[in-house]
């Protein structure tokens, strides 16, 4: 009996020790490596839960590079289930090379550098203040112009990195804006919040950080989407002069927020275009280090003879689209002008899009319900998801911007990074 006693007091005390020094003994390596000719700079990288050793609850990711610095890192529940899913970094990879990091798992959350964010906030009443959210539900008689009052912070949620930002018009409406930046730093929560907590149109005027700077319009904005059905062009959702919503029933959560990587979840249920009825489902990302965001689409009860719409505004310039092939896996189409509100200062926006989904571009109508933009043209297959990237580059962000060709170069390099493959070996 003494024996027994004493192995169980034993295997307490291993145990014990164990959880004492996990930091210690569950060590991995990470090894990325880059076997082409670019230079690879904040390149994502996803590690799959699976692919990494078991950490117990309440540690944390601590991943530093041959040099002992450390790598901002944070683990993404991409499915909401409560439990995350994989590990997300950025890291520079230079061409032809191997970058070496480590892995363990520390009882203290490491402090980083926050690079992206996402900011949502909701009023329920007219006479109450804006609240801080993470999810929302929109059905199709709530739309701001039958409330009477805008209830949402920026009209929806926001979202950032240290390059650019953006928002989308939760209320019914589904376009997509832009927000210049001038700094690295996040833009305060208050934006779009009056002193008394009220929502107010606070960022059409320059701030320290920036301000918006893209007139949308009854345009989908940049990387807003639609279908085209035959010869038809719908809409996911509608203008802003509309009481009555063509989707019943809207629904928005942040899956994931943190210091290298934010995404969001719209799902649209039962979006009515003419007498068809579909469910589409929208995931939006965003990571440092580039101009622009990821967004994946996949849309349920399609007949066949529809393709996706992604838009590109077009209310403030007279140039035409250009539209750019690479040879890698991505043909982009952009505009180049003093695009932005009054055509003060000069505008890159660019779509990146799959080859092999691409069919073509075109315009929408001068007026309508999806009017005044460029779009390009996705085969879609029944739930199928397609990404794709939308890019916004402000000359106040970097001076650069003001010309054609810099810009040009710009999301060529961008889509040469995004297409270069890397690989991930875990030991």
């Amino acid at each position: 009996m003494k024996y027994r006693i004493a192995a169980v007091q034993s295997i307490i005390i291993l145990l014990f020790l164990y959880s004492c020094n996990f930091s210690r003994n569950v060590k991995q390596r990470i090894v990325l490596t880059n076997t082409s000719k670019i230079d690879l700079q904040d390149k994502a990288v996803a590690i799959k839960r699976e692919s990494l050793k078991p950490s117990p609850d309440g540690y944390f990711p601590l991943i530093t590079n041959e040099n002992g610095d450390k790598i901002p890192c944070q683990p993404d529940d991409l499915d909401g289930d409560g439990s995350w899913d994989q590990l997300f970094f950025v890291n520079d990879i230079p061409a032809e090379s191997t970058a070496v990091l480590s892995l363990k798992w520390i009882k203290n959350q490491p402090g980083y550098v926050i690079r992206t964010s996402v900011r949502f906030g909701k009023r329920s009443s007219e006479n109450t203040s804006v609240l801080s959210r993470t999810s929302d539900t929109l059905f199709s008689d709530q739309v701001h112009r039958a409330l009477g009052y805008q209830p949402y912070q920026t009209d929806g949620p926001s979202w950032e990195n240290d390059r650019i930002g953006f928002r989308h018009y939760f209320d019914g409406r589904n376009a997509n804006d832009l927000f210049g930046k001038k700094v690295s730093w996040m833009s305060p929560d208050t934006v779009g919040i009056s002193s008394e907590g009220a929502v107010e149109d606070n960022y059409h005027v320059m701030a320290d950080w920036g301000r918006d700077i893209l007139s949308v319009g009854n345009s989908v904005g940049i990387g807003g989407f639609g279908l085209m059905i035959g010869d038809s062009i719908a809409r996911l959702g509608i203008t802003g002069a509309d009481t009555l919503n063509n989707v019943e029933k809207s629904i928005f959560s942040i899956l994931t927020e943190g210091p290298v990587h934010s995404v969001m979840h719209f799902q649209y249920q039962n979006w009515h275009a003419g007498d068809r009825v579909y469910q589409a489902d929208e995931k939006t990302g965003i990571w440092p280090g580039m101009y622009a965001y990821k967004n994946t689409v996949k849309i349920s009860g399609l007949q066949g003879d529809e393709m996706l719409l992604v838009g590109l505004v077009n209310s403030n310039t007279d140039h035409t689209l250009t539209e750019l092939n690479t040879g890698n896996e991505f043909v982009m189409l952009y505009t180049h002008d003093r695009q932005t509100y009054d055509k003060v200062w000069y505008l890159g926006l660019a779509l990146i899009l799959p080859k092999d989904a691409y069919a073509g571009y075109g315009e929408a109508p001068e007026e309508g319900p999806f009017s005044k933009t460029f779009y390009g043209k996705l085969k879609i297959k029944e739930n199928t998801p397609v990404s794709y990237y939308a890019t916004g580059c402000w000359e106040l962000s970097d001076e650069g911007f003001r010309d054609s060709t810099y810009f040009r170069n710009y999301i060529e390099d961008l889509a040469r990074q995004l297409a270069t493959d890397i690989s991930i070996s875990i030991e």
